[in-house]
């Protein structure tokens, strides 16, 4: 995943740099750059999400949780990989599988690459899968005492 994350960020880097180049220096646009940007951002930011979660690297508040006694701290862990699990699962896998269908069903195409935009989309539930997998994994790790924080 992470070497699939770099290989998009690089993409995006060129493609961005390429867009710049062009409008600055060659005075012209080239049309299918701010659509690769779009998407290659989009497929970073939420496959990143999907990689942070495996790494237990999101973002948190933990101000609360600090005074928790070592019991209710495990009880907190779970619960959040529970909520985790279940928001991937309605928002990301399920809603994401609905977007992809209505998208390809209705043979949505981007603008100017002219890509099936279920395509893009896809990569909603795929990570939402991942968060699921990575959330199953961790409860059971909480579970097993393997992770206390």
């Amino acid at each position: 995943m992470e070497i699939f994350l770099v290989v998009i960020f690089g993409l995006l880097v060129v493609d961005v740099l390429s867009q710049v180049f062009s409008r600055y220096l060659l005075n012209t646009s080239f049309a299918f750059t701010e659509e690769v940007a779009r998407f290659s951002l989009i497929w970073l930011s939420i496959l990143g999400a999907a990689y942070l979660n495996a790494k237990r690297l999101h973002l948190t508040m933990d101000f609360l949780y600090q005074k928790f006694s070592e019991k209710n701290k495990k009880r907190a862990l779970l619960f959040t990989e529970v909520c985790i699990f279940t928001f991937a699962l309605i928002v990301m896998v399920i809603g994401g599988f609905n977007l992809v269908y209505i998208c390809l069903n209705l043979n949505q195409l981007s603008g100017t690459l002219e890509i099936p935009l279920g395509y893009i989309y896809a990569i909603l539930p795929i990570s939402g899968l991942l968060i699921m997998w990575f959330s199953v994994y961790h409860f059971f790790k909480i579970k097993a005492n393997q992770i206390n924080e």
